[in-house]
């Protein structure tokens, strides 16, 4: 058994939160080549990448993202955990948010 802290506990909630709004009003992509691609054409306005996301892969996709002028967060759980947070039943290592939505996680990130 981890001991979590209750502040860190809280972020995660808060973020997952705010991934579930995305996925109901917003848009989104999940995957490694869905978010190259919407990196290249420049829509993408956030990058979310899994703690377990291979380094060769994270770095890649940091790199298309210091290209495009684009965000980069870096989730605090597992692929699995970023895929249930978007509600899907399989894994995900890197969501891009191309809209929002009603939810506020594009300035709530960049404010952290």
């Amino acid at each position: 058994q981890k001991m979590v802290s209750t502040s860190k506990k809280k972020k995660g909630e808060n973020i997952n939160t705010r991934l579930s709004l995305v996925t109901k009003s917003g848009k989104y992509t999940l995957g490694f080549k869905s978010a190259l691609s919407t990196l290249r054409k420049g829509r993408a306005k956030l990058v979310i990448i899994a703690n377990n996301c291979p380094t060769l892969r994270k770095s890649e996709i940091e790199y298309y993202s210091m290209l495009a002028h684009t965000s980069v967060h870096h989730y605090d759980g597992t692929n699995t955990d970023l895929g249930q947070a978007c509600g899907k039943y399989f894994q995900a290592s890197v969501m891009t948010i191309t809209d929002a939505g009603d939810s506020d996680i594009l300035t709530s990130l960049r404010n952290e």
